[in-house]
């Protein structure tokens, strides 16, 4: 139970003539005396109001106004916890402090009824060594609130085991109770691996969904949010937080607009909500600002947690889209529904977290150039050679950074991977490598995350995260691709620059081993190097003896082997 050492009970204080003043409404304390700098704070607030429904922001609503000690003005959502209309209610908001000093803070109330603020109070924070909030900073990497780089190293983890798995194959394997947060957050950590992305449905975190399927740690909900998705985000915010791995949370699915998931849809007319159509999820006025009310409730909620990296509206909106082959959404229902939601998102969450969203294989117009979608973004299957020529085509044509939110050698669930198990764990080494070396800030994350945990895949993380730290302490986050010319087609070569480092990775593609010359096509930084050669297979290194510059080197690969050129 928190111990509060603080209490503020303020008066209301009239602002202007037509605010309704109630002395002593809200209530306002917050808990603990001493703060700090990127940790969580609670301010807890008690009111004696009168609404309908308590997460409908135009039927109460109620904010935190602050301003941090460098002036800049905040204004924090708070959200329901607990109380009945026209009775005394408690309410919350959770604030992470980015900046030391002195803060002014005051509540403020906006209902049917009237509107009140409470007079200011201060609290002071202290400086810490944490990391901060992650932001887009450039095409190749994200930045803390510090200023220290990142670039993602993970993989899928769409959801925890089902009760059911509808795998031909791998039914007993996904129904394992070992896939689940905890477990599978640790093995990201533990192996070197710092990202995950992962989905809100009704058989997972279903903080939006009254009905779950298939899964029952969940239970089903009268309530406006599912009391037991809230209570399971909550737990893998704080295993997020425990094991320092980032999150891309899809708040969406194209699932949820298809089938029985439309069915039983809270945006639904048949259901309690506006939209008569999956379409008109995307164009009712009604519908949009149902949707507002959640995507508040998940910022008031969650948005504190520096773990949550970004949020992604859809999981492959272009198959909700193409459900219906006979009259498909239009592009521009969708596109407009990004741009109002993103812009909308980006007002209230104050920590300024990346924004994204995803397609499967069709291109949306206009998506790839809204204003608040700060990242975008697609999946790619089959087709691992695509990677680098997709990412770089996009951000060049979109001048935003590019992701590869999921990635395999096979999409087809009904397929038993086992016949082609060398190639789906070639494509899960590759997709990594050929993301290190091409400008994303999140390298491409793998699917069938309980094959690949089967498969022993987890310690793989170490090997990429090896060279990865070492580009972002050579570059400081400056990075520039370099044409590099390889006289086996064979060879899949990418070369980058990192500060004045530069680095190459090379594939044989063949079964055979192979001896094949590259050449920088463009002058680098130094004239002179000397080398080392790591091998992403054994996690060593060894000297590189014959690096030639100008006139080309030779190199020496065996089958299907790849390595890392290091220049010194």
């Amino acid at each position: 139970m928190k111990k509060y050492l603080t209490s503020l009970v303020i008066a209301v204080t009239c602002r202007i003539a037509s605010l309704h003043c109630s002395a002593k409404n809200p209530d306002v304390s917050i808990a603990e005396k001493n703060h700090t700098q990127y940790q969580r704070m609670d301010i807890d607030i008690k009111l004696h109001e009168k609404w309908d429904d308590p997460y409908n922001q135009n039927d109460i609503r109620v904010d935190v106004d602050l301003v941090s000690p460098s002036k800049k003005k905040l204004s924090l959502p708070a959200f329901y916890v607990t109380g009945k209309s026209g009775e005394k209610s408690q309410w919350q908001a959770r604030f992470t402090p980015q900046e030391a000093g002195q803060y002014t803070y005051s509540v403020k109330l906006n209902s049917k009824a009237k509107q009140t603020h409470t007079a200011t109070a201060h609290f002071m924070v202290n400086e810490s060594n944490h990391k901060g909030f992650l932001h887009s900073h450039n095409y190749w990497t994200l930045r803390f609130d510090n200023g220290e780089l990142f670039r993602g190293i993970g993989k899928n983890i769409g959801w925890e085991k089902r009760d059911n798995d509808d795998s031909k194959y791998f039914k007993e394997l996904h129904e394992n109770k070992r896939f689940n947060y905890e477990d599978m957050l640790k093995s990201v950590s533990d192996n070197g691996g710092n990202f995950i992305r992962t989905w809100m449905i009704y058989w997972n975190l279903p903080v939006d969904w009254r009905w779950v399927d298939n899964a029952s740690r969940y239970s089903p909900s009268r309530s406006r949010f599912n009391e037991t998705g809230i209570a399971r985000m909550d737990d893998l915010v704080a295993i997020a937080e425990k094991n320092n791995v980032y999150i891309m949370l899809a708040l969406e699915s194209h699932v949820g607009l298809m089938g029985s998931g439309w069915d039983n849809s809270l945006y639904n007319k048949k259901n309690g909500g506006f939209a008569a159509s999956p379409e008109e999820f995307f164009t009712s006025a009604d519908a949009k600002a149902q949707y507002k009310n959640k995507l508040r409730f998940m910022v008031a909620r969650r948005g504190y947690s520096p773990n949550i990296a970004m949020w992604e509206f859809f999981n492959e909106v272009d198959n909700a889209m193409y459900h219906n082959k006979d009259a498909p959404i239009p592009d521009k229902a969708v596109t407009q529904w990004h741009a109002e939601m993103s812009e909308y998102l980006a007002s209230i969450d104050i920590y300024d977290r990346p924004i994204t969203t995803s397609i499967s294989h069709r291109d949306v117009q206009g998506m790839n150039d809204i204003k608040h979608i700060d990242i975008n973004q697609r999946h790619i299957y089959k087709a691992l050679d695509t990677i680098p020529t997709t990412i770089n085509e996009y951000v060049t044509k979109h001048n935003k950074p590019y992701v590869i939110g999921e990635a395999g050698y096979e999409w087809d669930w009904s397929k038993n991977f086992d016949d082609f198990s060398a190639e789906m764990i070639s494509d899960f080494k590759r997709q990594l490598w050929y993301g290190l070396f091409n400008p994303t800030p999140v390298l491409p994350l793998s699917w069938w995350w309980e094959y690949f945990d089967e498969k022993g895949m987890a310690h793989y993380f170490q090997r990429v995260n090896e060279i990865n730290k070492l580009m972002l302490s050579a570059g400081n986050g400056k990075f520039a691709a370099i044409p590099l010319s390889v006289s086996d087609k064979n060879i899949a070569a990418f070369a980058l620059v990192a500060g004045d480092k530069p680095f190459v990775y090379l594939f044989n593609k063949s079964e055979k081993p192979v001896s094949v010359k590259i050449q920088f096509e463009k002058p680098l930084p130094k004239k002179y190097y000397s080398a080392r050669a790591y091998s992403p297979e054994t996690g060593k290194y060894s000297k590189f003896d014959n690096i030639q510059i100008e006139q080309g080197t030779d190199v020496t690969l065996g089958a299907t082997e790849d390595r890392v050129l290091i220049l010194e």
